[in-house]
């Protein structure tokens, strides 16, 4: 409860704050679309001998996509035999790249929220812990581009891979002209769609992000010529020594003009105007009269 109650909520409110936590969020959305899909697909295969076809042949696959050890059995109508079938592709690489990126992204999201929360002095001591948020920020803009990437060109191979009328060629009955074979339903594939602009999502926030990081950093200030470390700045100077009161008064010199001289008596003249010194007690009326 102690802890709670130091925490500097306040910085959640703020753009760097509130960017973490929106990267939190969306890496979630993106690793859990891609990572927990399951998909199913069914085909038919009508054989000249009623007998011998099977018109619910159901195919089903899942992260991480190891295609090549998914198999189905399809008829060869011929008396009853059947063969085993395997798909074709292994898209595990791209899609658990993917999936690693936005687990890792998500834990350091509420690692640095918890640094902003908690220990916030600590991260802007020196500029030390901003820079170092910044260095890992790019390595994850990058880290996102590239699984985005990457995912996005290995659903599309999964799509074709799984596409039931490309599964039908696999199927050697099919290739005789008195068997009727056809898709009954595709997969549905539109969470994986939207993993992958969960994906591109990421890569924006975290691009964005870079630049409320890079204000953190004193960089942009060092570059103007205007950032002073805290370990070097200079002495504040000393006001009464040097350049403050000690110094002789400016209108004192050898130039002409007023030149007065204080504590001494002494004016234009001794009978009148401005006669009388600083230090001379004024002259009383009853006396001039």
């Amino acid at each position: 409860m102690d802890l709670v109650a130091q925490g500097q909520f306040t910085i959640i409110k703020q753009p760097l704050g509130f960017i973490k936590v929106l990267q939190w969020i969306f890496a979630i959305f993106a690793f859990s679309t891609c990572g927990s899909y399951s998909g199913m697909f069914k085909m038919s295969v009508e054989c000249k001998n009623r007998s011998d076809s099977d018109l619910g042949i159901e195919v089903e696959f899942e992260y991480p996509f190891r295609l090549h050890q998914v198999y189905f059995d399809a008829p060869t109508c011929k008396g009853g035999n059947r063969e085993r079938l395997f798909l074709v592709g292994d898209y595990s690489s791209s899609a658990e790249f993917f999936v690693t990126i936005g687990v890792f992204s998500f834990l350091y999201s509420m690692a640095a929220l918890a640094a902003y929360c908690f220990v916030l002095e600590k991260y802007r001591e020196n500029n030390k812990g901003a820079r170092i948020d910044f260095g890992v920020t790019a390595v994850f803009a990058f880290m996102w581009l590239v699984s985005s990437c990457a995912w996005a060109k290995g659903l599309s191979d999964v799509k074709t891979a799984t596409d039931p009328d490309r599964v039908i060629t696999l199927i050697g009955a099919c290739d005789e002209p008195e068997v009727r074979c056809k898709e009954v339903f595709e997969p549905k594939v539109s969470g994986l769609n939207t993993s992958v602009a969960f994906g591109f999502i990421n890569l924006i926030l975290w691009l964005g992000n870079l630049w409320f990081v890079f204000k953190e950093t004193g960089w942009m200030a060092a570059f103007a010529g205007t950032y002073v470390p805290s370990q070097e700045k200079q002495p504040a100077p000393d006001s009464f020594g040097q350049g403050g009161y000690g110094q002789q008064d400016p209108y004192a010199g050898t130039q002409g003009g007023y030149q007065p001289e204080y504590g001494q008596q002494g004016g234009y003249s001794e009978d009148g105007g401005y006669n009388q010194g600083y230090e001379q007690q004024p002259t009383s009326y009853s006396n001039q009269m």
